[in-house]
């Protein structure tokens, strides 16, 4: 039987980018936007705080872009610091090129695998894990957190071709995949 793993947010991810004030490497992105328009011409930030010394940093998301070529809706959203949006904008790989960003998300995601730890004894555990967002973690992590284990009884079962996967375990991944393990 197929079970489903869903791997979710738990809040924003950390912006790594240095500080100008204190140096340190760490924003706490909170779902601010700020927005000024210039005649017809709009500029979006998304705000960050330094996590150590609480300086603002401003995130730019749209500069000098049209009001007309704005979906008014999305414009509501960015008057009303949608949180949902700024994890879109966050996740937007042409905002964190643009910024010079990367996300650090350690701590801010959870594996749901609906019912706690799935040890099968002497049966086949056939799962599929889905992503809700692009969250960057090694397969080989979540199903030792999933199934119980120590990520070494994972390279071991891998090895021993009790555990048959659809990507490789050691590289780290964003996308859906699924697994076998025969115990």
């Amino acid at each position: 039987m197929l079970t489903t793993w869903v791997v979710a947010p738990t809040c924003l991810p950390l912006v790594v980018r240095r500080c100008h004030a204190c140096s340190s490497e760490r924003f706490r992105a909170d779902g601010r936007f700020r927005v000024n328009a210039n005649h017809k011409l709009l500029d979006v930030w998304l705000l960050a705080l330094c996590a150590a010394c609480g300086e603002t940093t401003k995130l730019t998301v749209l500069e000098r872009a049209h009001v007309r070529s704005v979906r008014p809706e999305v414009l509501d959203l960015f008057h009303h610091n949608d949180p949902g949006l700024a994890a879109e904008v966050l996740q937007d790989p042409v905002v964190r090129r643009r910024n010079r960003i990367a996300l650090d998300w350690n701590n801010a995601w959870r594996l749901d695998t609906s019912g706690g730890p799935a040890r099968p004894e002497h049966e086949v555990l056939d799962v599929s894990v889905r992503f809700a967002a692009r969250i960057p973690v090694r397969p080989a992590r979540l199903i030792a957190e999933g199934c119980g284990l120590s990520r070494g009884e994972v390279e071991r079962l891998d090895a021993a071709g009790k555990l048959v996967s659809t990507v490789r375990l050691s590289g780290r991944l964003s996308g859906d995949f699924t697994f076998l393990l025969k115990r």
